[in-house]
C-alpha cells in the first residue's frame, strides 16, 4: 500500500513534514482508493483493518540514498546535510519498541482521523455504487496498545471520524472498533478494556480483541524475533526450547496471556470476538490449542492459509469425535446404571419375599 514507486515519496515527505495536509490528503486518497478494491473483494464479510502499526523509520531512505534529488523531491531543496540531519534525529534505538502503532495516532491524530476517513469513505463509495449489493463491514483495530488511556483515547477519535462520515454521506455504514492484543499489560488488563464505554452515549467502544502474538512472544519471552537466529536453533538441539516459539505458541507462558485475556475479555463480554493475527495462526499445533481457548478465528500470512483451514476442518472433526464418544460413553453409563438399579430392586424385592 505504502512502498509503490509512486507513493513511497508521498509518504516520506509527510514524515518528514507533518503541518503538510496535502501529502496526508493523498496518503488518503490511494488507501480509500485500495480500500474500495478490499471491501468489493470482500463483499458480504467482515473487514479487519489494522491502523499503521510499522516504526515509520522503515519508510525512510538510508543515508547513502540520500543526494540532491532525493532531497529536493521530499522537501528539502537541494540541501542534502539538512535532511540527513533530519533523519538522524528520528533514529530510534528500539524501534519496535518506539514510535508506532497507536502511539503515533496519539502523537499525530490526524493520521488516525485520515486513515478511518479513508476506510469509511471506501465503504460509502462502495455503498452507493452498488446498493444493492454492497454489503460492508469494517473493523478498525487499534494496534500495540498497553493501556486504557491509549485505547479509549484512539477509540474514541475513530468513533468521531467514522460518525461524522456517516452523517455527511447520508448512510448507515456498520462498524466496529477493537484492539490488537500484543503488549503484556494489555493482555492484564484486557476486561478494563473490554468493559470501556463512550462516556457520551453508554455504548461499548470495544467489540473485539486479536491477539499479535508475534510481539506478544518478543515481549512475554523478551526475545527478538529478528535477532533470535543466533541461539533458537542450538535452544532446539539442546531441548532447551521444544518448538520454535515464534513458529508454534509457547503456551505455557505465551499461550497463558492469552487465555488470561480472552477469559477477562469474557467475563465482561460473552459476545466479543477474538481472533489471532501472526504466523501461529497458520501453525496446526498452535491452531488447536487457540480453538481449546475458544478463539473465533486465526489470521495468517497467504502462504500458511491452505495449512490453517486444513488444521482446523481436521480440529472440527477431532472435537465432533471426542464429543461422539463422550455422549457414546455417557450413554452406556446411563443403561449400566439403569440395569443396576433395576437389579437393586429385583434384590430388594427377594429380601423381602424372604422377610416374608
Amino acid at each position: 500500500m505504502f512502498f509503490a514507486p509512486e507513493r513511497l515519496p508521498v509518504v516520506r515527505r509527510w514524515i518528514f513534514h507533518t503541518e503538510c495536509l496535502d501529502d496526508l490528503d493523498h496518503i488518503k486518497h490511494f488507501q480509500r482508493s485500495d480500500f474500495k478494491d478490499l471491501f468489493v473483494a470482500m463483499n458480504g464479510m467482515h473487514v479487519t483493518i489494522r491502523l499503521l502499526d510499522p516504526p515509520l523509520h522503515e519508510f525512510l531512505p538510508r543515508p547513502e540514498q540520500v543526494h540532491e534529488k532525493v532531497a529536493e523531491e521530499l522537501g528539502f531543496g537541494k540541501d542534502v546535510k539538512s535532511m540527513l540531519a533530519r533523519i538522524d534525529s528520528m533514529h530510534e534505538e528500539n524501534p519496535m519498541l518506539g514510535l508506532r502503532g497507536c502511539r503515533l495516532g496519539i502523537v499525530k491524530p490526524d493520521f488516525t482521523k485520515m486513515q478511518v476517513e479513508a476506510i469509511m469513505l471506501a465503504a460509502a463509495d462502495f455503498m452507493e455504487e452498488c446498493p444493492e449489493k454492497a454489503k460492508v463491514h469494517p473493523r478498525i483495530m487499534i494496534p500495540l496498545i498497553g493501556s486504557i488511556s491509549e485505547y479509549k483515547n484512539q477509540a474514541l477519535i475513530i468513533k468521531s471520524e467514522a460518525e461524522r462520515v456517516k452523517a455527511e454521506r447520508g448512510l448507515d455504514i456498520p462498524y466496529e472498533i477493537g484492539t490488537m492484543i500484543e503488549v503484556p499489560r494489555a493482555a492484564l488488563v484486557s476486561d478494563k478494556i473490554a468493559a470501556l464505554v463512550d462516556d457520551e452515549d453508554g455504548k461499548p467502544l470495544c467489540t473485539f480483541f486479536s491477539y499479535g502474538t508475534n510481539d506478544l512472544t518478543q515481549m512475554t519471552m523478551g526475545i527478538s524475533r529478528d535477532d533470535s537466529n543466533g541461539f533458537i536453533p542450538r535452544y532446539l538441539e539442546l531441548g532447551i526450547f521444544e518448538d520454535d516459539p515464534f513458529q508454534t505458541i509457547d503456551e505455557e507462558g505465551v499461550g497463558y496471556m492469552v487465555k488470561h485475556s480472552a477469559s477477562l475479555g469474557k467475563t465482561v463480554n460473552p459476545n466479543i470476538s477474538l481472533s489471532v493475527c501472526g504466523e501461529h495462526g497458520g501453525d496446526p499445533k498452535s491452531i488447536e490449542f487457540f480453538d481449546s481457548l475458544g478463539l473465533n478465528y486465526v489470521s495468517c500470512s497467504p502462504y500458511r492459509v491452505p495449512v490453517a483451514r486444513l488444521a482446523a476442518g481436521q480440529i472440527r472433526v477431532k472435537r465432533r469425535m471426542e464429543a461422539a464418544a463422550k455422549a457414546e460413553a455417557s450413554q452406556h453409563r446411563g443403561v449400566a446404571e439403569k440395569a443396576r438399579e433395576a437389579g437393586l430392586a429385583v434384590v430388594h424385592k427377594v429380601a423381602e419375599m424372604m422377610h416374608q
